[in-house]
């Protein structure tokens, strides 16, 4: 199965790694005047990070600048969904950071290493 984001394949899935972070409780917690300790409210799971790391590949610079492109458009501040190649779908992902690292040319494409780190907002 392909790895897809929103429906559409932008990653290629050799040396394609997730790390998928803790999820979170809140709570508050209140003292009152007259009363001896504090009252805690919980606020139930919150959010949890994802970091995506892999290498990107194209045919030429040009179409590596296109990928790169079509990735950064998720940087909208709007929820996402991304499903594994494993099938697993993971929803109401923001995607909070992407950076592309080392460039190279390997077997006559341009391929590039990439982090992306993203708050899946409600589990």
């Amino acid at each position: 199965m392909n790895v897809t984001f929103d429906g559409h394949k932008l990653f290629d899935e050799q040396e394609l790694n997730f790390e998928f972070g803790s999820l979170r409780r809140d709570s508050i917690e209140k003292s009152i005047a007259g009363l001896n300790g504090v009252v805690s409210i919980d606020l139930g799971t919150r959010s949890r990070e994802i970091k995506q790391s892999g290498v990107l590949r194209a045919s030429s610079r040009v179409k590596m600048n296109e990928k790169i492109a079509s990735i950064n458009s998720y940087m909208d501040g709007n929820t996402h969904t991304l499903i594994t190649g494993s099938g697993e779908e993971i929803e109401n992902l923001r995607v909070d950071f992407f950076e592309i690292g080392k460039e190279r040319i390997s077997g006559g494409a341009v391929v590039a290493d990439y982090e992306i780190i993203y708050t899946q907002l409600k589990v």
